[in-house]
């Protein structure tokens, strides 16, 4: 008796990738148009639009008079939109941008008609463990995953949601391909003999690749096929059908992330290429997410405003994006979005600050359980309990946001960024040419590293990167260069902060330590004069690395590490191989052994023995490099991405201390409350 196999007609739609936007959008045009001719002319029985729904947007914003027949499709069950509103990468963005991703998504799909979900995750480069709660939170209990399910079945419990595994992925542009009939069904048989060996008496086919159009004899050559295959019936249907068929296959549970790449290629090198993206995304989260925070707390209506600058949030964050995997003038548009997104979470901020200066600061400082605020003024007497820590010129706030104020030259003045204690606080804040330090953490110079509370010693290294933009290039018996301490420069000595320069062969590092603060911060800002290069700060740890706590979507999750594992001592010889690693992505914190690392856009760290490195900066130069030494197989086009080398200046932020992991929010408010004062 022959199998039955369910087959979805689909697209995989990067809104920009190895294309820009526009010119993808062209082609849009043209895919989209043949589906909607072959489901009018009964050609096609249905169409899965990618779990997404910005690809429709973009095509109707081109195509209005298309919408009521799309409406009808909807209606009638023959095309499924949503859930989400852009596909983005479940390891770089935060839980408030992923759920409001579903709420956009949800909300324009059910206004289109749709009614029928699935978290529909065919192509993100691994998956997060808490990513089923969310769906489950906005009533979604099915998934499709593909990439990092080692050898998991095809049918699975994922953290409480029935889950697909896509064995051999969405990628199945077969019936596109110049092949003889009996050529396809023997390319058919050959990978449906795999998916079956994961699967029950029904099993799951993508037909479809990325931005890829139907043939138009679809069902021809499907009806051909079946004829040649003796174990297999191929029928044209949905994913929907799919999963009524399988209900009472889901047996396995898997509750835990899924980053296996022994048998899919996750692309871990996502996680550090393009690091000035990875920054502007999170300040720019952080940003938006407070000042949606504080407008209602306001009680006020900037509803519309928020939503749109999340709309051109999520557009960056869609995987080709915020995965620094696209071309050089796909990341400029990325940067002009963010540019875009910052613009408006700040004008919120300072409004609202200009109607009511007293209501903001106590927000604030209910946020902010610690001593310190940061205000501005353009009097420059220091308060007794303050210390300018900056000063800018330009306008002051109070008068750019007076609507019936018009600034003239005659305003233009310095304008002072004060540090300023909120309560009473005995901490002693001491600094030297060798140290700084206060009651809570200690920093001093020892050789080439900076040791913390006698605990963790830091270096910085530097090592060499024949990879791409997908995977870290790793080179056999390579030796890390270790930056030397050659100097150091006290830059600011006051009664609420110090700061203290320590001048390295790489860089200048900036220690920055305030008065009452738990944290140390370091400020890193450098000229890159170096191609295909990994830079790392490394933490050296009292015992090897066995176990780190990092957030994943504003939760913290444990990961367990082999130390002793080498990746130069694993680069695969054979084709089709992605090598296993010890890097891992973080979202905004990562910590071991009861020090924590909390990053501004730094979203990727690695172990080895008693290290943990995070990754300062990435420079690669393509795309995809088919001689990757650390991945054996093609991942994309191999276009040449100056830009990825990320020559010029850059910036590094992160703050250490010692805390439990549970912990760790209310000391990542302290270390971001500035990006919003």
């Amino acid at each position: 008796m022959k199998k039955k196999v369910i087959a979805y007609l689909h697209t995989h739609w990067d809104r920009e990738w190895y294309r820009e936007f526009e010119v993808f959008r062209l082609r849009l045009l043209r895919v989209f148009d043949n589906v909607l001719n072959l489901l009018e002319n009964n050609k096609i029985p249905a169409f899965y639009f990618d779990g997404q729904i910005a690809a429709l947007l973009d095509y109707l914003e081109l195509r209005p008079e298309k919408e009521d027949i799309i409406r009808r499709y909807i209606a009638e069950k023959k095309l499924f939109i949503g859930p989400c509103y852009t596909l983005v990468d479940e390891y770089l963005t935060d839980k408030n941008c992923f759920e409001k991703n579903l709420e956009i998504g949800i909300k324009i799909s059910k206004e289109f008609g749709c009614t029928d979900f699935i978290g529909y995750l065919a192509d993100t480069f691994g998956h997060s463990q808490n990513i089923p709660k969310i769906f489950k939170k906005y009533g979604i209990d099915k998934c499709v995953v593909w990439r990092g399910c080692g050898d998991i079945p095809s049918e699975f419990i994922f953290n409480g949601i029935n889950t697909v595994n896509l064995i051999r992925g969405y990628f199945m542009d077969i019936f596109s391909s110049k092949m003889s009939v009996s050529q396809k069904a023997e390319w058919l048989k050959e990978n449906l003999d795999k998916i079956a060996q994961k699967s029950g008496d029904v099993l799951l086919l993508p037909i479809g690749a990325d931005h890829l159009g139907v043939e138009c004899d679809i069902a021809e050559q499907v009806r051909q096929v079946n004829g040649l295959l003796e174990d297999y019936e191929i029928e044209l249907s949905t994913p929907f059908k799919y999963f009524e068929l399988v209900k009472d296959n889901f047996k396995f549970e898997w509750n835990d992330e899924l980053r296996d790449n022994s048998k899919t290629f996750i692309l871990s090198g996502c996680y550090s290429s393009r690091t000035k993206i990875k920054q502007a995304n999170v300040k720019a989260a952080y940003k938006l997410d407070f000042a949606d925070k504080i407008q209602k707390y306001f009680g006020s209506n900037y509803d519309n405003s928020i939503n749109y600058a999340y709309k051109l949030l999520l557009q960056n964050q869609a995987h080709d994006g915020i995965c620094g995997c696209s071309t050089d003038d796909v990341h400029t548009e990325n940067l002009i979005r963010y540019k875009k997104i910052n613009q408006i979470a700040e004008t919120v901020l300072k409004e609202l600050k200009h109607v009511n200066s007293e209501k903001f600061s106590e927000y604030t400082e209910k946020i902010n359980k610690k001593y310190r605020c940061v205000t501005e003024s353009e009097n420059v007497n220091v308060p007794e309990n303050g210390q300018i820590i900056s000063q800018r010129e330009g306008f002051t706030d109070n008068l750019l946001y007076d609507t019936q104020k018009i600034p003239v030259t005659e305003d233009y003045t310095t304008i002072f960024k004060f540090l300023k204690e909120i309560k009473p606080n005995e901490d002693e804040l001491s600094i030297s040419l060798n140290s700084v330090s206060n009651s809570y953490i200690y920093a001093k110079i020892n050789g080439n590293q900076i040791v913390i509370n006698d605990k963790v010693k830091l270096d910085f290294v530097r090592v060499n990167d024949l990879g791409d933009t997908y995977n870290f290039g790793a080179v056999e018996n390579d030796i890390p260069e270790i930056a030397k301490i050659t100097g150091t420069e006290i830059i600011t000595d006051g009664n609420l902060r110090a700061g203290l320069r320590v001048r390295t062969s790489f860089f200048d590092v900036d220690l920055i330590l305030d008065k009452g603060s738990e944290l140390l911060k370091f400020n890193i800002d450098w000229n890159n004069t170096f191609e295909n290069k990994l830079w790392q700060a490394r933490f050296l740890m009292p015992e090897p690395i066995y176990e780190t706590y990092s957030e994943d979507m504003n939760s913290i999750i444990r990961r367990e590490f082999d130390p002793y594992y080498n990746i130069r001592e694993h680069l695969p010889k054979t084709s089709g191989i992605e090598v296993k690693t010890n890097f891992a992505p973080m979202q905004r914190f990562a910590g071991t052994q009861g020090m924590g690392i909390i990053t501004k856009g730094l979203t990727e760290y690695e172990v080895f023995e008693n290290t943990i490195s995070v990754t300062l900066l990435r420079s690669v130069g393509i795309i995809s490099n088919p001689k990757n030494p650390s991945r054996s197989t093609p991942a994309g086009p191999p276009i040449k991405v100056p830009n990825a080398q990320q020559l010029g200046q850059n910036k590094a932020e992160f703050a250490i201390g010692f805390f439990e992991p549970e912990n760790y929010n209310n000391y990542l408010e302290d270390f971001y409350l500035e990006l919003v004062n």
